[in-house]
C-alpha cells in the first residue's frame, strides 16, 4: 500500500495558490477518485485500488505548517512506511512548470515538509517537487508570493508528472 500526499492549505482563500500546487496535481493524477472528509485525519482522503498498487490520497486540511500531523496519523491508520509515500510539494528553486523526483534529504526552508519529517521521524520518503519560481519582485516575500495564486500556465501538464512517476517507478 502507498500514500500520496499532495500539500497545501485548507480554504477557498488558498485553492488556487502556488503553496497549494500540491494538492492540485494529486486531484489532477486521481482525477477518477472521489475524496471524502476523514475527521479523525483531519484529511480528504480518496482510496485507488483499481492498480496493482493500492493508494490512498491524502490532502490534509490543517495548515501547510501542520502537514505532519495529518501525515503521521495515515501512515499509523493505515500501516503504511514513509518509504512508500509521495509528497507533492511546490518548489521555489524550480521555474514554473518544472517537475522533479527525490528521495530523502532535508526540507530545504519548506515548512509542510519540515513538519512531516519532524512527525514522522525520518526524511526517507519520496517527494514530486512542483516548480513554482521565485517572486520577480524584490520587495514581494516569499510567503506573499507563494500565497498567491499561480496563473494556469504555470501548473505543469499532468502528462510530465505521470512521466515522471513512471520514470521512478512510482507508478
Amino acid at each position: 500500500m502507498h500514500l500520496w500526499v499532495g500539500l497545501g492549505n485548507p480554504g477557498d482563500k488558498y485553492l488556487k495558490t502556488r503553496h497549494n500546487v500540491g494538492a492540485i496535481i494529486l486531484q489532477q493524477l486521481s482525477r477518477e477518485c472521489d475524496y471524502k472528509f476523514d475527521k479523525s485525519l483531519n484529511s480528504l482522503i480518496g482510496k485507488n485500488s483499481a492498480s496493482d498498487i493500492k493508494l490512498i490520497y491524502l490532502i490534509p486540511q490543517t495548515f501547510m505548517n501542520l502537514s505532519g500531523d495529518a501525515v503521521i496519523k495515515a501512515l499509523r491508520s493505515f500501516k503504511i512506511l514513509p518509504a512508500n509515500m509521495v509528497v507533492f510539494h511546490d518548489e521555489i528553486e524550480l521555474p514554473p512548470q518544472k517537475v522533479s523526483y527525490k528521495f530523502g534529504g532535508g526540507h530545504r526552508g519548506h515548512n509542510g515538509l519540515r513538519d512531516i519529517i519532524q512527525k514522522i521521524g525520518t526524511a526517507d520518503f519520496h517527494r514530486v517537487r512542483i516548480g513554482v519560481g521565485r517572486p520577480d519582485n524584490e520587495y514581494i516575500s516569499v510567503a506573499d508570493y507563494v500565497l498567491s495564486n499561480i496563473p494556469q500556465k504555470d501548473i505543469p501538464d499532468i502528462n510530465e508528472v505521470e512521466m515522471l512517476l513512471r520514470k521512478e517507478n512510482l507508478i
